[in-house]
């Protein structure tokens, strides 16, 4: 089933982990997955055995709606990986880590990755003092992403900026939220991707 026929909340649980798509209200008591930690469906509370192949498959899909991009895109960014000189599933996951959209969200400027790609796609954010309305592009180090003045007195922005005390910010990344300016300080650290996936089940999933 595709990452857009899944309420989020249904997301977490079909993956079995919270991928925070909800913003603030996955750190309160309304959160479902915290309620439900099992999967959705009659048969969401019964021990199943999962082969090799499902579990490398689950690993991906876990990664894709964490992120929030599609089957086709993901796969592109694989490929770049496997040119890079770094391990497969390493650089891959930094691949996602520097895109925009995830990082005005690690900035926290948005309450989640999917209103990220929202403020993004809308024209709300700068990098390098220019507007930028496409989610996908990736940052590098030395790159400065900044809210328009304009949006700025946005409530889902301000709100943003004071719920992310609840979160940490990436070491790879310095904010200042009082002129709603940040900047990519280095490149990614792997430790510091919170998404708890096996990166090198993907590679596996993507060689068989």
């Amino acid at each position: 089933m595709g990452c857009a026929k899944l309420s989020a909340c249904k997301t977490c649980r079909r993956e079995n982990m919270k991928l925070f798509l909800k913003g603030d209200r996955c750190f309160t008591d309304k959160c479902s997955f915290d309620r439900r930690p099992y999967p959705p469906g009659q048969h969401g509370q019964s021990r199943l055995k999962f082969s090799e192949y499902a579990l490398q498959l689950r690993e991906k899909q876990k990664a894709k709606r964490y992120y929030g991009i599609g089957e086709k895109q993901f796969r592109r960014y694989f490929t770049i990986a496997e040119r890079n000189q770094e391990v497969t599933g390493t650089a891959l996951l930094k691949l996602l880590e520097v895109r925009l959209d995830n990082v005005v969200y690690s900035m926290g400027f948005a309450a989640s990755r999917r209103e990220a790609r929202h403020m993004v796609v809308h024209g709300h954010i700068e990098v390098n003092g220019k507007k930028v309305n496409i989610p996908s592009v990736n940052l590098e180090k030395g790159d400065v992403v900044q809210v328009r003045e304009k949006s700025r007195g946005m409530n889902k922005v301000l709100g943003a900026i004071e719920g992310v005390k609840k979160r940490t910010i990436p070491s790879w990344l310095e904010v200042d939220s009082g002129t709603f300016k940040g900047t990519v300080k280095d490149a990614p650290v792997r430790d510091e991707v919170s998404l708890p996936v096996e990166e090198n089940m993907i590679v596996e999933y993507y060689s068989r």
